[in-house]
C-alpha cells in the first residue's frame, strides 16, 4: 500500500489495550443501565463500537478505518476511558498525531491506570505535542516488558525504545532553544486540498511544483480498501510570479487506478521519478516529450529489487542516483540510502555509517551543486520520529549530518525535503495549525543568521547638559548564505523562423575536454535549464542536426554565489554569410597561444568541416579597445591564423580556410564595462562557402 507513509514503512508499536478496563466511578461504560433514557442511540453507539474493533483488532490494525466509528460512539458517550484510550491509539497511527493527546489525557483521567502501555501512549501523544518533561515522565513510567509479545498479541515496550524516546525529547527540548530562522508558509489553496497533500518535487528554478495527493479527482474514484482515504495521484502546478496555477491532475500515464506517487524530479524539470506499489515497491521515471509525461520505466535490477524501494534524486549532472531501500544485503538497518552511476553495470553504494543509522533513512534529496545532502532519520539526533537533516560532500567525505532545527522539524514524522537551487527555499509537508486539510505543503524561507545588536559609543550630542545615552543599533545586515550554483535557461529557437527546437545540450569541463552531462530543450517550448556547480570552466555546446552548433563558456570559480542567467539561443542553420561566435576558444592574455582549454572547441569545428567537405570559414579574430589599435589588429590576426593552423595539422584543406583579423573595429557591445569588453575579444567564424 502506497499510503502517505509508503515511504515510511517500519512495523507499528501495536500497544493495543485490553479490550476492557476495569469499571470505575468516572469511566461512564456503554450499557443499558447507563443510557435508560436512550435504548436507541446506545445501540447505533454500540454498533459503531464493533464495526471500530473489528478494524482497530484487525491483523494488521485498521487504524484510520477504526477512527470514524469510534468518533461516532465517542459522540454518544464521550465519558468512557476505553475508548478515549483508543481514540488516542488510532490518531497515533494516523496523519494528525497530534490530536491524540487531549483523549489520551482524558482517559487516563477517567481511569487512572498503571498499565506500562497506557503510560506509553500518553507519552508519545506528549512527545508529539512538544510538551518534553510531561513525556519524559510517562516513558519513565513504562516499564521495560523484554520484547516479547503480551497475552494479546501486541507487542510491548523494550528499554532500548524508552531510551531512544527520553532521548528524542532531551534533542528537542536543547533545538527548541535555538530556533532556526525561518519562514515557513502554507502553499496555498491553489496547491492543498481538504485531503492530504505531500511529496512535493519543484525543478531548480522553482518554476514547476509536483506532488502527491489523496484527494479524489472525480466523483466515482475510489477508496483505498485499506484505508479510509482516496488513493494517491501525482498533481502539477507552475508559478505565475506570484502564486501557483491551480494544481492539475497529472493524469494518464503517470497516473492510473492505483497508488501513484512523486519521488523526485530532474532541476530541468524533464525527468519525474515516481513510486509504484508492486513488487514490494519500486521506483520507475517518466520524461516529459514536449508537454506530455510518458509511461513511467522501471530502473532496472541495479535500483529496484524485491525489497522496498522509496525515494530517490538525481544529482544536478543526471550521471547519478541516490535513492532509499531497506534491502538487507549492504544495509547498515532499515531504510538505507544508496548511490548509483545510472550508467554501466557496477552495484549501488550505500552512503555509509556516516549518513545511515541503524534506525530509518528516507526522502534522499541532492541539491544542484552535486555536494548538498538533505534527508530524513529516525537516527542521528531527532526530536522524534523522521526529522530532516543535512550533510555536504567535502574532502572526499560526508559532513556529521545537522538538524535543521525547530520549527522546521517537529516531534512528528517529517519528510519529504526538497530545496530551490538558490538554498533560499525549501518545501515539504507537514501536519500544522491552521492548515487547509490532512498534511499540507509548505514553504520555507531560510532568512540567514539574526543581525547582531551593536551597543554604539555613548551620543555626545547632549553630553555638556545631561548624562550620556548609550543606544542600541543594528549591525549591517548579515548576507543570507545561498548554494554555489549557477543555473542557466532559456529558449532555444530557429534563428529564422524563432520556432522552438528540440536540442542536444552538452556540458563539457573545458580544463579536460570532457562532456559532464548531456540535456535536451522541451520539444515543444524549446526551453532548457542547466545547474552550473561552482568551481569548473564550462562549455555549453548546444546542436541539433541541420544547424550550426553554438557554444557558451561558464568560468566559475569555487566561491561564486548562486546566481540565474537567462540565454536565449538562436539556431543558425548552415548558409553562405551565417556567423558563429566560439565561445569556447581561450588565449594566454595578449598572446596568440591556444590554451588548452580550447580543445574540445576546436575539435568540435574540425569535425563540422570534416563532415561538410565543401563548406569554407573565414576564421575572424577580434579585440577590445584597450591597447594601441595597431598592436589589437596585429593580435587578432594572429589568433585568427592560430585557430587555422590547428585546423590543418589536423587534417583539414588550407584553401577552405582563410584568416582574418578585425582587431577593435567591430565591437558587440560597449567597451566602457568588463563585460561588453569581454564580449568584444572574441573569435567567430564565417561561412564563406557551401
Amino acid at each position: 500500500m502506497a499510503t502517505y507513509s509508503h515511504l515510511l514503512r517500519r512495523l507499528p508499536l501495536a500497544l493495543l489495550l485490553a479490550t476492557s478496563l476495569p469499571s470505575a466511578a468516572q469511566s461512564i461504560l456503554f450499557t443499558k443501565d447507563q443510557f435508560k433514557e436512550n435504548k436507541d442511540g446506545l445501540k447505533e453507539a454500540q454498533r459503531e463500537l464493533k464495526a471500530g474493533d473489528e478494524a482497530y483488532l484487525a491483523d494488521p490494525a485498521r487504524y484510520l478505518v477504526a477512527l470514524p466509528h469510534y468518533l461516532a460512539a465517542q459522540e454518544f458517550n464521550p465519558d468512557n476511558a476505553e475508548l478515549n484510550a483508543k481514540i488516542g491509539d488510532c490518531y497515533l497511527h494516523s496523519g494528525t498525531k497530534a490530536a491524540a493527546l487531549p483523549y489520551l489525557q482524558k482517559a487516563q483521567k477517567l481511569e487512572p491506570a498503571n498499565d506500562a502501555r497506557t503510560h506509553y501512549l500518553l507519552g508519545q501523544a506528549l512527545h508529539l505535542n512538544a510538551k518534553w518533561a510531561a513525556a519524559i515522565k510517562e516513558y519513565q513510567q513504562s516499564a521495560p516488558m523484554g520484547g516479547s509479545k503480551a497475552a494479546d498479541g501486541a507487542l510491548t515496550v523494550t528499554a532500548e525504545d524508552l531510551s531512544r524516546r527520553v532521548r528524542e525529547c532531551r534533542n528537542g527540548m536543547e533545538l527548541q532553544k535555538r530556533p532556526a530562522r525561518v519562514f515557513i508558509d502554507n502553499a496555498g489553496p491553489e496547491i492543498n486540498s481538504a485531503y492530504s497533500d505531500y511529496g512535493p518535487v519543484v525543478a531548480a528554478d522553482e518554476t514547476t511544483l509536483l506532488f502527491t495527493s489523496r484527494r479524489p479527482n472525480s466523483a466515482s474514484v475510489a477508496k483505498d480498501p485499506l484505508g479510509d482515504s482516496y488513493f494517491e495521484d501525482v498533481y502539477q502546478a507552475a508559478w505565475q510570479g506570484k502564486k501557483w496555477t491551480s494544481a492539475a491532475n497529472l493524469g494518464a500515464p503517470v497516473n492510473t487506478k492505483n497508488h501513484d506517487a512523486t519521488v523526485g524530479l530532474a532541476p530541468d524539470g524533464q525527468r519525474l521519478l515516481v513510486y509504484a506499489d508492486e513488487s514490494g515497491g519500486d521506483l520507475l521515471e517518466s520524461n516529459l516529450r514536449g508537454i506530455t509525461w510518458d509511461k513511467p520505466k522501471g530502473l532496472g535490477s541495479r535500483i529496484n529489487s524485491k525489497y522496498h524501494e522509496s525515494s530517490a534524486a538525481y544529482s544536478p549532472d543526471g550521471r547519478y542516483l541516490y535513492f532509499v531501500s531497506d534491502k538487507p544485503e549492504g544495509g547498515r538497518g532499515g531504510h538505507d540510502i544508496y548511490k548509483v552511476e545510472l550508467a554501466g553495470n557496477r552495484p549501488a553504494e550505500n552512503l555509509g555509517l556516516i549518513i545511515n543509522t541503524p534506525y530509518g533513512e528516507e526522502a534522499v534529496f541532492i541539491m544542484p551543486d552535486g555536494k548538498t545532502l538533505y534527508f530524513s532519520s529516525e537516527g542521528h539526533n531527532s526530536m522524534g520520529g523522521y526529522d530532516i537533516f543535512k550533510s555536504v560532500y567535502q574532502n572526499g567525505k560526508w559532513s556529521e549530518p545537522e538538524n535543521l532545527g525547530w520549527p522546521i522539524n517537529t516531534p512528528d514524522d517529517d519528510v519529504f525535503f526538497v530545496a530551490s537551487a538558490s538554498g533560499r527555499h525549501g518545501y515539504y509537508a507537514s501536519d500544522r495549525p491552521g492548515g487547509l486539510g490532512g498534511k499540507d505543503i509548505y514553504r520555507i524561507t531560510f532568512l540567514g543568521p539574526e543581525k547582531p545588536p551593536v551597543l554604539s559609543e555613548e551620543n555626545q550630542l547632549l553630553a555638556s547638559r545631561l548624562a550620556p545615552i548609550t543606544q542600541t543599533v543594528l549591525a549591517p545586515p548579515v548576507a543570507v548564505a545561498t548554494a554555489q550554483v549557477t543555473i542557466l535557461k532559456g529558449t532555444v529557437t530557429d534563428d529564422l523562423t524563432k520556432m522552438p527546437v528540440e536540442a542536444l545540450i552538452d556540458l563539457i569541463d573545458n580544463k579536460t575536454g570532457q562532456s559532464i552531462a548531456t540535456f535536451h530543450s522541451n520539444a515543444t517550448s524549446g526551453r532548457y535549464l542547466v545547474s552550473l556547480p561552482s568551481g569548473t570552466n564550462y562549455g555549453i555546446v548546444v546542436r541539433q542536426e541541420g544547424y550550426l552548433f553554438h557554444s557558451e563558456n561558464f568560468d566559475l570559480p569555487a566561491d561564486a554565489a548562486y546566481a540565474e542567467v537567462t540565454k536565449d539561443i538562436p539556431l543558425k542553420k548552415l548558409e553562405v554569410g551565417v556567423v558563429i561566435v566560439l565561445s569556447n576558444i581561450f588565449f594566454d592574455t595578449g598572446k596568440a597561444t591556444l590554451r588548452p582549454e580550447s580543445t574540445a572547441e576546436l575539435e568540435r569545428l574540425q569535425k563540422l568541416l570534416a563532415d561538410q567537405p565543401t563548406i569554407r570559414l573565414e576564421m575572424a579574430g577580434h579585440t577590445d579597445n584597450i591597447g594601441k589599435p595597431a598592436a589589437n589588429q596585429d593580435l587578432s590576426q594572429r589568433r585568427a591564423q592560430a585557430v587555422v593552423a590547428y585546423l590543418t595539422q589536423h587534417g583539414i584543406a588550407a584553401d577552405r580556410l582563410a584568416a582574418a583579423g578585425y582587431g577593435d573595429t567591430r565591437p558587440v557591445a560597449p567597451n566602457d564595462t568588463k563585460l561588453g569588453r569581454q564580449l568584444n575579444r572574441r573569435t567567430e567564424f564565417k561561412v564563406t562557402g557551401k
